[in-house]
C-alpha cells in the first residue's frame, strides 16, 4: 500500500496525503454481509452525551466480520480485498468450499486467489487461524482470542502484530504491540501474520473537514474556557493549570492518571507496557 501526495492547490491540500487503494479489488461490499449502522453521536439511551466530540460524518454500513474463524477444516479462497469505513484494516472476502461467504481482517501479503484454512491442522502461513498451542514460538500473530470461542479481541488494527514469545503449561506469553507481555491460554485461536494496510499511520489528513467526515467534532482546550466550564479555565492571558495535575472537565485527574482497576486479570500481565516509577 502506497501513500500519495497532492499538489498544494489550496491550504487544505498542502501536505495532505491519502491511500492509493491499489490493493482494493472490489468497490462495493457483499450485500449478504452488511447491516445498517445507526449512529449514536456519543449519546446513550437517554439522549445524554457520554462521549464528547462525536457527531456528523459520512453514512456507513456495518460489515459483519468473522473474528471467530469457526469454520474448522473448510478451505476458503480469497475472492476480494475490500475497504471498510469502520476500521483501519482492510477486509478479505472469503468464499468457502461449502458456498458460504465471510469477511475476515485482511493480513499482510494475502492476495486474491490464496487459499486459507482455520483449524488445528492448518499450515502456519499468513491468514490461517490456529490454536496458539500449534503455532511455533517467535511467530507474528494477530486477531488473538482472550477466551476460547469468543473470537479475536486483540491486535486487529492496521499494521499491528503480536509475537508469540514462549509457552509454559496451559498458557503462552504473547508480546503485544504496546510492549506488554501477557499470558493467553494455548487453547485460544490466533491468526498468522501481520494485519495489512501498514501505511495507515503515515496518512496526513491535511484539513479539519476530513476529520469531520469521519464523525469527529471539534475539541476545545480547557485553558480556553472559563472557570465555571473547566478547571483549567480562567486567568489573565495564558495561564498554567494552577493545580496539582491536569483535570477533566468534571474535576477528575486525567492525562496519565492510572484508571485500571481490573485486579482479576492482573495475574495475566507478565510485563506492563510502561515501567513503574521508582520513589
Amino acid at each position: 500500500m502506497a501513500v500519495k501526495k497532492y499538489k498544494p492547490t489550496s491550504p487544505g491540500r498542502r501536505g495532505m496525503t491519502s491511500f492509493t487503494f491499489e490493493e482494493i479489488t472490489k468497490s462495493t461490499p457483499e450485500r449478504s454481509l452488511i447491516k445498517p449502522n445507526k449512529r449514536s453521536s456519543g449519546r446513550n439511551v437517554h439522549g445524554r452525551i457520554t462521549v464528547r466530540h462525536r457527531g456528523g460524518g459520512h453514512k456507513r454500513k456495518l460489515r459483519v466480520v468473522d473474528f471467530k474463524r469457526e469454520k474448522r477444516g473448510v478451505p476458503a479462497t480469497v475472492a476480494a480485498i475490500e475497504y471498510d469505513p469502520n476500521r483501519s484494516a482492510r477486509l478479505a472476502l472469503l468464499h468457502y468450499a461449502d458456498g458460504e461467504k465471510r469477511y475476515i481482517i485482511a493480513p499482510l501479503r494475502v492476495r486474491v486467489g490464496d487459499t486459507l484454512m482455520s483449524g488445528p491442522d492448518a499450515d502456519v502461513r499468513p491468514g490461517n487461524n490456529l490454536p496458539i498451542a500449534n503455532i511455533p514460538t517467535g511467530t507474528m500473530i494477530h486477531n488473538i482470542e482472550l477466551k476460547e470461542g469468543r473470537g479475536g479481541q486483540l491486535v486487529r488494527s492496521a499494521g499491528a502484530s503480536a509475537q508469540l514469545m514462549a509457552k509454559e503449561g496451559d498458557y503462552a506469553q504473547v508480546r503485544l504491540p504496546s510492549g506488554e507481555v501477557r499470558l493467553v491460554r494455548q487453547t485460544c485461536y490466533a491468526s498468522i501474520g501481520q494485519v495489512g494496510n501498514v501505511d495507515h499511520g503515515n496518512v496526513k489528513l491535511g484539513k479539519a473537514g476530513r476529520k469531520r467526515h469521519m464523525g469527529f467534532r471539534p475539541a476545545v482546550r480547557g485553558s480556553a474556557m472559563t472557570p465555571r466550564d473547566h478547571p483549567h479555565g480562567g486567568g489573565e492571558g495564558r495561564s498554567p493549570i494552577g493545580m496539582p495535575g491536569p483535570k477533566s472537565p468534571w474535576g477528575q485527574p486525567t492525562l496519565g492518571y492510572k484508571t485500571r482497576r481490573n485486579k482479576s486479570t492482573d495475574k495475566y500481565i507478565v510485563r506492563r507496557r510502561r515501567k513503574k516509577r521508582r520513589g
